[in-house]
């Protein structure tokens, strides 16, 4: 990237808001060491974000936020840093999902993104390309930072048991992902159903899709393929999914039986043995 004497604020999200810190740390007499220390991260980390070399994270903006007495500078402009670093082709999809009202989806293979664990999204994005990985994982995890708003969407996920089934990374990481999901029972606002096998043939056999319902939009159904994203809100398209999705989650088990179904899977495939 370009050296720190001719940053061009200009140039992303990401050259900016490392010409802010930078900015921000020379006018609080600091070292990019002694910033380091105050953050509790390395001197050659801050040099690192404050090059535009490395994907600063929400956590190391609020610290730095608070130490350099910035009143969320860098919180709020680490959010827009995260969604440039996401694909060209799915940026569109994190901004419905910023947007959305309410997030219906069906995951045929594999924990929708909004729900997985740093650990799954290591196995995940790792599979191929461990290129940069730390900063491809940050990026994915910010998204969940919806469920953090004042008002947060209405998340309602319906997932195939073989998306339990499926190992990604190694026992651990599934215990760990499988545990995620448990924590969102009795939270009205994050529903996860679990479509069995014994469903046979089923509604969703045509693949993964997400439908976005927003307050004074219409409403967008999301299907992806390999490097591609195609939202479209065409009224025919929105219908047969809607219909689709409600014979999805007519099918699958309920939220409590969803839930009994992730113990068993933890216990009898991860090895995850429950009080």
């Amino acid at each position: 990237m370009t050296h720190i004497n001719v940053l061009d604020p200009g140039a992303s999200p990401l050259d900016y808001y490392g010409y802010e810190l930078r900015r921000l740390r020379e006018a609080a007499g600091l070292t990019q060491k002694q910033l380091g220390d105050i953050l509790n991260y390395t001197g050659s980390l801050v040099g690192q974000i404050e090059t535009a070399r490395k994907v600063p994270t929400p956590e190391f903006s609020e610290r730095a936020d608070a130490a350099l007495g910035s009143d969320g500078l860098l919180s709020r402009l680490v959010e827009l840093v995260l969604r440039s670093q996401l694909p060209a082709w799915f940026r569109q999809v994190a901004e419905l999902e910023a947007r959305a009202t309410e997030i219906c989806t069906f995951q045929s293979h594999m924990i929708h993104g909004l729900l997985q664990t740093d650990a799954y999204v290591r196995g995940v994005l790792g599979a191929l390309d461990q290129t940069d990985l730390d900063d491809r994982t940050a990026v994915r995890l910010a998204r969940q930072r919806i469920f953090e708003k004042a008002a947060p969407p209405v998340c309602w996920l319906v997932i195939s048991e073989a998306a339990l089934c499926q190992e990604i990374g190694d026992k651990e990481t599934m215990r760990g992902q499988l545990t995620h999901l448990l924590a969102f029972e009795g939270n009205p606002r994050i529903n996860i159903q679990v479509l069995p096998f014994s469903a046979g043939a089923h509604a969703g056999l045509q693949g993964s899709f997400t439908l976005f319902r927003f307050a004074g939009d219409p409403p967008i159904v999301y299907t992806e393929g390999y490097g591609s994203g195609h939202p479209t809100a065409n009224p025919d398209t929105v219908g047969d999914c809607s219909l689709r999705y409600d014979h999805l989650r007519a099918a699958a088990l309920s939220l409590k039986d969803s839930a009994e179904l992730i113990r068993r899977v933890m216990e009898d495939r991860y090895g995850e043995q429950l009080a």
